[in-house]
């Protein structure tokens, strides 16, 4: 499959899975987990931040790490590849699902869920906080009036929105990837490793049932030699060549 052949499939598919990473959120300046490591963090494992053992031996420390993150994705802006996916969504209407590892939130600001697609979180959002009692989630207020911890309307303690280390991904929004996946016409798995499972293995939904898995990722991935056909591009130029939008 070449550009044009992939173009004229993506235009033509009724049923459109996204899956995006890290790679789409660093052209807005978001650093992966690992390189927002940095300073007075570098010492520590990721494990001593995100993890449910973490948060037990020190939550104070769990939530000045998250504190800061939040700070900073609120800061950053979506990029023209956010953009172009919201974009599509309008286009595809019910027929368009994106499910994303990334917990910055820039998706729904870009408008992805509100064209009569589905936006999915796979991995929680930092700007979300939920009772350590009920599980009931809430969104936090700006980072200005932020305080650690936050409780809930209840009073209660409330932990990140995230899922850690050792913990599972929510059943329902697993559940709907996969599903949407599986009935997909055209997948286009964007921005990621593909080696962090089970979202990884969401193409692969999409493979066994004969539809086509469009890769856009500036590096060769385990996903590569089994896609339909991959783009060597970062998120924004990938999906501008795909969309026709590269001007």
């Amino acid at each position: 499959m070449n550009l044009s052949e992939a173009r004229h499939a993506l235009q033509a598919a009724r049923r459109v899975a996204v899956l995006t990473g890290a790679g789409i959120s660093a052209e807005s300046g978001i650093p992966t987990f690992r390189d927002a490591q940095t300073g007075h963090w570098a010492r520590f494992r990721p494990e001593d931040l995100a993890s449910p053992d973490a948060y037990r031996r020190d939550p104070d420390l769990v939530w000045e790490w998250y504190a800061g993150r939040y700070r900073d994705v609120l800061a950053a802006q979506p990029n023209r590849g956010h953009e172009l996916l919201a974009e599509l969504e309008r286009q595809k209407g019910t027929g368009f699902f994106l499910a994303t590892q990334n917990v910055d939130g820039l998706h729904a600001r870009a408008g992805s869920g509100q064209g009569g697609g589905q936006l999915v979180e796979l991995h929680g959002n930092l700007s979300h906080a939920r009772d350590e009692v009920t599980g009931e989630v809430f969104a936090l207020p700006d980072p200005a009036g932020l305080t650690l911890p936050p409780l809930s309307p209840a009073g209660r303690r409330m932990r990140p929105h995230i899922v850690w280390f050792g913990e599972y991904l929510p059943e329902d929004a697993l559940e709907a990837a996969q599903n949407a996946f599986a009935g997909a016409d055209v997948a286009l798995v964007i921005g990621t490793s593909s080696v962090v499972y089970p979202a990884a293995g969401l193409a692969l939904e999409t493979l066994r049932r004969g539809g086509i898995v469009i890769e856009i990722n500036p590096d060769s991935t385990d996903l590569t030699r089994m896609a339909t056909f991959s783009l060597r591009e970062t998120a924004s130029r990938g999906l501008e060549l795909l969309l026709g939008e590269e001007g």
